[in-house]
């Protein structure tokens, strides 16, 4: 738990961890606290987030009809590099886990996100990745090195580790981005911290494909469907993979990103067993259950990697 960096310190902490910044027009006083009348702050970590979309730092700084700027707290382009867009309490988070911003502020291992009952614009800062998010859409390779300077950047001047970095998938329900592997990125974080700031960590991080654990997306597929309603066992690897059987036309939208692979999922993933794209398999072959082969064809047009 810390003050936030006053738009001074923000700059200057992002600045001497190599990053070139840009400043948007009236970013220093560009906030939420006065429209909400709550404050920014204290704060326990960085969100990670992708921007679903592409030429948005305006969108981010402006905001939307239904959801009013800033969106977040620094926006980073696919080659416009890192811009200012806040340094007060930015629209980004949203409801989140309060399990989660626990573990955050206590930099222990983050739970599973079943709720959104806590306001993360209170208490995260969080950094908006020009990306379409649809697993096809490459980082370039400067700009996830400039993602993982900025959560370093902020983490040294605050005195955190790495754990003090979360994925927007990893605190709100039904979230599923950054598109990349978020293990992977506190790795990088924490390889960066190790070096003095400004000085480049070798070898350069390079972004990495979101995974999706077979065995745990098996065991869901087994024990969702007859379990009470809601219940989840492995939220990120069936958010990934329902977001792709909804991109083939095989589910419906409304029942994908709740993180459950319920009968509907199943039936949906048996219709791609049984396609040619999934490898056109018959009877118990095609039973809605992954299978290996069947999982990596689905990943190899949707943008994850199966692992496990």
């Amino acid at each position: 738990m810390a003050t936030p960096l006053s738009a001074d310190r923000l700059l200057a902490a992002l600045r001497d961890e190599g990053l070139t910044v840009h400043e948007h027009d009236g970013w220093r006083t560009h906030e939420r606290d006065a429209a909400t009348g709550k404050q920014f702050g204290p704060v326990y970590g960085v969100l990670i987030h992708h921007t679903a979309g592409h030429n948005d730092r305006e969108i981010c700084y402006k905001g939307r009809s239904d959801l009013p700027g800033p969106l977040c707290h620094s926006w980073l382009g696919k080659t416009a590099g890192v811009w200012m867009i806040s340094a007060g309490r930015a629209n980004h988070a949203g409801l989140v886990d309060a399990d989660v911003l626990a573990a955050l502020r206590a930099e222990s291992a983050l739970p599973h996100d079943d709720q959104a009952n806590a306001d993360g614009n209170d208490c995260l800062y969080g950094i908006e990745i020009e990306n379409l998010g649809d697993g096809h859409d490459p980082y370039p390779a400067d700009q996830y090195r400039q993602a993982v300077l900025w959560a370093t950047a902020l983490c040294r001047a605050h005195g955190w580790s790495e754990r003090s970095v979360a994925g927007h998938k990893e605190v709100q329900p039904g979230k599923v981005d950054p598109s990349f592997d978020m293990d992977i990125f506190r790795a990088d974080v924490r390889k960066q911290l190790a070096t003095r700031p400004g000085k480049p960590a070798t070898p350069q991080p390079t972004p990495s494909a979101p995974r999706v654990d077979l065995s745990q997306l098996v065991a869901a597929a087994k024990a969702d469907p007859s379990a009470r309603q809601g219940h989840v066992t492995y939220r990120a690897g069936v958010n990934l993979v329902e977001a792709a059987l909804v991109a083939e036309g095989l589910l419906a939208k409304t029942y994908a990103g709740d993180g459950s692979f319920g009968s509907t999922t199943r039936t949906a993933y048996a219709r791609w067993q049984r396609s040619p794209a999934g490898g056109g398999y018959t009877g118990k072959a095609a039973d809605g259950i992954p299978g290996r082969a069947s999982l990596q064809r689905l990943g190899a047009r949707h943008g994850f990697t199966v692992v496990a």
